[in-house]
């Protein structure tokens, strides 16, 4: 077993680290901040932090200052060539060192109003490794609690995302050793404790004392942290235990929300008591960092109904622990909130709760019936429309009839399990004989897989009605298992994602970010590229994904004296298509994936909320030039351009010349035009040491169709790890194939 372990990692190719990558955040630590109090975090990561100048937070309610370790001037001399400045004055270096606390906006820190600070001018090797800064956070007492996105913007580029958890309780942390009831960290309760289970067979004892009978709920964060990690390739699995003051376990709790637990417990006993939390499996790792909430609160894990419209009163009752004897409440979500999964809080008695999911639709919304547990007593209902459904005990399944011609096609979506429902729904569709006609469990949102239900452009085979089934995979029911089904007419479509979640740029150089589409119903044409919220100093070449294909490319160029900056911007997709005797206009916006890595070298991919668009200082590239930019090809022709990369003084790494984003043979993006391929023998795509001059080869098959000016960039990847790469790209080469 172990030599062919070592066969395997001989065969795998050499990977050159590389001089410059962004950040990739590993953990915030700690990992909670409380509202109304300011309090610092270390935010830890993998490669450098140095020339930190902006940190993102989403949402409202945060102030956010830097406070970045000072540089001597032995380990960062200044580049006074190098321009690295975060506003739009006249550019001057200094040969000072990066302030200790740079203070920063005092405006509130939202998508809007990112903290920042002036950046530090320094040439490319002589930038030193900064793998933590600390963050200063002022929460307002009213900020909304939940997770927090953060990034930070450096010389390097935006860092990846990593997650803070606010709370209403303050904050304390474990104090080393607690791994023992004997040396457990003492907290006061209502509380939020944080740690991290650091090593393999790391327990930690947490004792706190109650004086009267309670009620507690201990709510875990750790795992579903981790998702958006970038470079964190095993996740924590903690599991939590209650102990008296003997040691006896009282209740332990391990997958509640996937694998973070949640432990709701009486106690009627005064006296102490201790919380051991650890991993499941008795791993750990110096990044599997957690936030537990402990009162007695109201916690609510879900209302029903779980759909709701913008603007319009809504009676819901909530679903939890520790909640008043009358759970229910009016709401009223604003239109401005949007579309889709909300937090919001709820008017509860007994105290604050936390927010509850709720699924803001435009569609008309109606409410199950208390007879509709049979198959030949289906509810009635009517395209298009959201039901608000509950599986309420196990072995229960719930039916709709809808009535349907011949051809007409429906899609009926489920959405229970992505927000934090407990059912974990499968649906069938039944003719009027009670015959299965079709059923589906898991279905892809986007690029993941979720525990939800969608049958996709059904088509009925017959006029007639057609009952719609939902229960539960495995027949459990409950309070907890509510759900919305959303019943639409299958019309064409489409939708699109981002294979990433930053850009960087440098100034005078070019940087790619594929956009891919999936078309449904049977959409067809070419689909438009846009961007929104460009910074100034960069300009974007917006391909198009053709008719047929499902990858398209947007390159973005910095100018020569582009400024340091670090900014949102929004991508999205035009296109017209005639259907049913109408033309009708698309307008989609694309959502952000951040890339993560996988066990074993895989590339994974995440759904977050923002795509920041950066502009760096000089990086290891410094251009990426070709000999010519408009490619003309017959059919059974190939051309060859010259490739010619400027390296940084100092870099030597391996560099990988491309026409596409590819990793262990799989294809991320490309927008070659149909039949156009990168030929591998005529090309020299691998610089190695010094070398800085390439060749790209672009052949047209014998049966290539016709096509005018797509854009294609010729990228210059070097590698950060396995999976990882840094990605630099010369402007758009516009690829025709004349008949």
């Amino acid at each position: 077993m172990r030599t062919l372990l070592a066969l395997l990692v001989l065969s795998l190719p050499s990977v050159a680290a590389a001089q410059v990558s962004y950040p990739m955040v590993l953990d915030l630590n700690p990992l909670a901040v409380q509202t109304g109090t300011t309090s610092e975090v270390e935010i830890n990561a993998r490669y450098s932090f140095f020339g930190a100048y902006k940190v993102f937070v989403s949402g409202t309610g945060i102030d956010v200052e830097l406070i970045v370790p000072e540089v001597k001037p032995t380990e960062a001399k200044p580049d006074a060539k190098m321009v690295a400045k975060a506003d739009d004055k006249k550019a001057e270096s200094t040969t000072k060192p990066t302030p200790s606390a740079s203070k920063t906006d005092a405006k509130k820190s939202d998508d809007k109003k990112p903290a920042e600070t002036k950046a530090v001018a320094v040439s490319v090797s002589e930038r030193p490794a900064m793998p933590k800064i600390k963050l200063r956070f002022k929460v307002a007492k009213d900020a909304q609690i939940g997770v927090r996105d953060v990034r930070v913007a450096t010389a390097q580029g935006v860092s990846t995302l990593g997650q803070l958890v606010v709370v209403r309780d303050p904050v304390q942390t474990e104090k080393s050793p607690n791994d023992a009831l004997t040396s457990a960290t003492p907290v006061t309760l209502p509380g939020t404790v944080c740690g991290v289970i650091e090593k393999a067979e790391d327990v930690d004892f947490f004792k706190f004392t109650v004086d009267k009978p309670t009620a507690l709920t201990f709510h875990v964060r750790s795992s579903r942290l981790q998702d958006r990690i970038h470079d964190l390739q095993t996740h924590s699995d903690p599991l939590i235990a209650l102990r008296n003051a003997n040691g006896s376990v009282l209740a332990l709790s391990d997958n509640e929300f996937f694998a973070d637990p949640l432990l709701h417990a009486t106690i009627k006993d005064p006296g102490d008591y201790y919380l051991e939390i650890r991993d499941v499996r008795y791993q750990g790792n110096a990044n599997w960092q957690y936030s537990v909430e402990i009162n007695s609160n109201p916690f609510v894990t879900n209302v029903f109904p779980l759909a709701v419209n913008a603007d319009k009163a809504t009676q819901v009752e909530a679903v939890g622990f520790g909640l008043p004897a009358d759970p229910r409440s009016s709401l009223v979500v604003p239109k401005s909130t949007g579309l889709g999964m909300k937090w919001v809080n709820l008017p509860l008695a007994g105290g604050a709760a936390n927010p509850a999911p709720v699924f803001v639709t435009a569609l008309p919304t109606v409410l199950e019936t208390d007879d509709n547990h049979a198959a030949d007593k289906g509810q009635l209902v009517t395209a298009p429309v959201c039901i608000n459904g509950r599986i309420a005990k196990p072995d229960e399944a719930d039916y709709f009839t809808i009535e349907a011609k011949k051809g007409d096609s429906f899609t009926f979506e489920m959405i229970a399990r992505r927000h934090q429902s407990a059912l974990d729904p499968i649906i069938a569709i039944l003719n009027d004989k009670g015959a299965r006609v079709t059923e589906n469990d898991d279905f892809a949102h986007g690029r993941r897989v979720t525990g939800d239900s969608c049958l996709e452009n059904w088509t009925a085979p017959a006029d007639g009605k057609y009952t719609i089934e939902v229960r539960d995979l495995h027949l459990s029911g409950g309070p907890g298992f509510v759900y919305a089904l959303q019943v639409t007419k299958a019309e064409p479509k489409f939708e699109l994602w981002l294979d990433s979640d930053k850009t960087v740029l440098a100034p005078g150089i070019s940087a790619t970010l594929y956009v891919r589409a999936a078309r449904k119903v049977r959409f067809v044409g070419d689909i438009q590229l846009h961007v929104d919220g460009l910074p100034p100093g960069v300009t974007a070449a917006c391909g198009k994904i053709l008719d047929g294909q499902n990858d398209g490319v947007i390159i973005f160029t910095a100018a020569k004296d582009a400024k340091l900056s670090a900014t949102d911007i929004q991508v999205r997709g035009t296109a017209k298509m005639d259907y049913s005797g109408k033309n009708v206009e698309f307008n989609v916006t694309a959502e952000p994936y951040q890339e993560t890595y996988l066990p074993g070298g895989g590339r994974g991919l995440w759904e977050v909320d923002r795509h920041t668009l950066s502009v760096a200082a000089p990086l290891d590239i410094l251009g990426v030039k070709l000999s010519k930019y408009d490619v003309v090809l017959k059919p059974g022709e190939s051309i060859s351009l010259d490739v010619t990369i400027e390296r940084a003084a100092g870099f030597d790494k391996n560099v990988t010349l491309d026409v596409m984003y590819r990793h262990l043979g799989g294809v991320s993006g490309s927008s070659l035009p149909p039949g156009v391929t990168l030929d591998e023998k005529t090309s020299k795509t691998l610089l190695s040491g010094s070398a800085t001059q390439g060749v790209i080869t672009l052949t047209a098959a014998n049966d290539a169709k016709p096509i005018e000016g797509q854009l294609v960039p010729v990228i210059a990847h070097v590698a950060i790890n396995f999976v990882m790469k840094m990605s630099y790209a010369s402007e758009p080469i516009r690829v025709s194939i004349k008949p």
